[in-house]
């Protein structure tokens, strides 16, 4: 390994070192004083509850561990977003786990509580998924109850999702083993089954004070309703166990018997391990990702050898596409390239931007794999369209239109990792967020914004000395730069993958080591739905 290769690695080693050491962090929940009451009640944290319901061995994909990551401060914050979920394997089934977190705010719902919920029913109904929820949690937090309450987006949406998935024969279990109050009660008793631990789980619409404060009532949380109270008298549980573990094991005992999932008939072969080591993947971007690298390099890090077949190689090379197999699945590579490169003319074109060509070539390939029944991976470090009189004159727009028509009308199953740069509508076109991939996932290096940082500060700060001066306000250069700097330091923060991942537009920051087992697990969660849309791409300028 050259000295250049050796810097490269320590550089993403330490960005990786970085998300991990705040991960840790979020994994402690509400803290080590809060597990500890949960274990005098004989009660495991979420984590611990996840673990022994998946199978030992099993890939466990988590999804959102940074949900909610600095976003509630004067709250005290929200670990996870108060859950924790992913996609892991129960009597050898793929499925959806959701597990409310008490040691967070006792397991109350915030805005981003309900974002993150959404979006693991999203990903079960996607894919047709059976989806487990561990119940323990004290409702909506109620200083933040007009941001979760009443949008479609909002808590009731849950309940909604409920009802359409049953509708779909999508499994669904609850597991309470802690308290489900009020609008939350409804999400066991609209589950297939619901399974309580004695003494510990309840479901009611109000609480004993609620109770006592409306109708006078004197009575104990167990006994209005309790597992011996929903499993002997109003019939609204269907087991009780006394431990947690018992209830999990029924858990196992039902996945276990469950039929075998449709297949949507994805092509898949015997794997193959990739021509490059994985680990030379921390090896290829420099840090900051401030110089080239060949994209191409990379796809073979993470593709079965021999397997990358490259689409139009010598046109608009901008951005490589190719049909490849990555764990023996059949998929379609669409990628930006970093390289300086060389169009058919001969002239050069700045690696990371898209081009008329690299956009027309784009957009036929990801015809062609939806004709073919191809799943699309987008491995996303685009800073946009190009730009200038040239490109503008050439159609850029019109080209630039061709391809988000076909992103956007796509209805194969699509995987979006961003390694790097996600600018403007570069982030559009390479199915950022916005346009729907069943998964999306980003690099320690990722960076999501408008624009790139350098560009929006200078803009920004343009906007605001013009605007000082309308006033008739003086600016002298070491205010400038001092905005500059102000102006930079906060873009910059709104750019890095964190922030991104606090708020959901990624469903987590993964290791790049990881990348091929996340695009594996996603392919196979997406072939278990059959249910495929015909492919139109409707009206666009040619």
């Amino acid at each position: 390994m050259n000295l250049e290769a050796n810097k490269n690695e320590d550089a993403m080693k330490m960005a990786w070192a970085g998300i991990r050491q705040k991960l840790e962090k979020i994994y402690e929940g509400g803290g080590k004083k809060s597990a500890e009451k949960q274990k005098e009640k004989n009660k495991m944290v979420a984590r611990e509850r996840i673990a022994y319901l998946c199978d030992e061995g099993k890939p466990f994909i988590e999804i959102g561990a940074f949900a909610g990551y600095e976003m509630y401060k004067e709250q005290g914050g929200c670990p996870a977003g108060g859950t924790v979920a992913g996609i892991g394997y129960i009597s050898g089934r793929q499925c959806i786990i959701v597990a409310n977190d008490q040691t967070v705010k006792a397991g109350a719902w915030f805005p981003i509580t309900g974002k993150k919920n959404l979006r693991l029913q999203e990903i079960a109904m996607e894919n047709h998924l059976p989806i487990i929820y561990i119940v323990d949690s004290a409702g909506v937090y109620l200083p933040m109850q007009d941001e979760i309450f009443p949008d479609k987006e909002n808590f009731g949406r849950i309940f909604r999702n409920n009802a359409r998935m049953s509708a779909m024969g999508i499994t669904q279990i609850a597991v309470v083993t802690g308290a489900c109050v009020a609008g939350g009660a409804y999400l066991p008793i609209m589950s297939d089954e619901t399974i309580m631990v004695e003494g510990a789980g309840s479901i009611f619409l109000a609480g004993p004070y609620l109770v006592k404060a409306a109708v006078g009532e004197d009575i104990d949380a167990d006994t209005l309703g309790g597992a011996v109270t929903h499993t002997e008298i109003s019939g609204i549980a269907d087991y009780k166990f006394k431990t947690e573990q018992e209830c999990f094991d029924k858990v196992k005992s039902i996945m276990s018997k469950l039929g075998e999932p449709a297949h949507a008939g994805f092509n898949r072969t015997q794997p193959k391990m990739p021509a490059l080591n994985n680990s030379e993947l921390f090896t290829i971007m420099s840090e900051n990702n401030s110089k080239p690298y060949d994209m191409l390099q990379l796809i073979n890090c993470i593709a079965d050898a021999d397997s990358f077949d490259e689409f139009k190689a010598d046109y608009g090379k901008t951005i490589v596409c190719g049909y490849a197999r990555v764990d023996g699945w059949a998929v379609g590579i669409v990628a930006n390239q970093r390289l300086i490169v060389k169009n058919k003319k001969g002239e050069m074109q700045m690696g990371g931007v898209i081009y008329n060509d690299s956009a027309d070539k784009a957009a036929r390939f990801i015809m062609n794999c939806n004709q073919k029944k191809i799943p699309l991976v987008f491995l996303q470090d685009v800073t946009g369209f190009m730009v200038g009189s040239r490109s503008e004159h050439a159609g850029i727009i019109k080209d630039g239109a061709k391809l988000v028509n076909a992103v956007a009308n796509s209805v194969v199953p699509k995987i979006t990792i961003i390694i790097g740069n996600s600018y403007g509508a570069g982030n559009y076109a390479m199915c950022g967020k916005a346009y729907d991939p069943r998964f999306i996932f980003a690099w320690p290096t990722a960076k999501i914004a408008v624009m790139g940082g350098e560009q929006a500060a200078k803009t920004m700060l343009q906007i605001q000395v013009a605007g000082m001066k309308a006033k008739g306000k003086e600016v002298s250069t070491e205010e400038e730069k001092e905005i500059l700097t102000n102006i930079t330091a906060n873009y910059t923060l709104q750019t890095k993958p964190e922030y991104a991942a606090a708020r959901l537009w990624v469903d987590a920051i993964i290791n790049p080591a990881d990348t091929r087992l996340v695009i594996s697990e996603g392919i196979k969660a997406a072939n278990q739905n059959t249910q495929m849309e015909e492919f139109k791409m409707g009206v666009f300028q040619v």
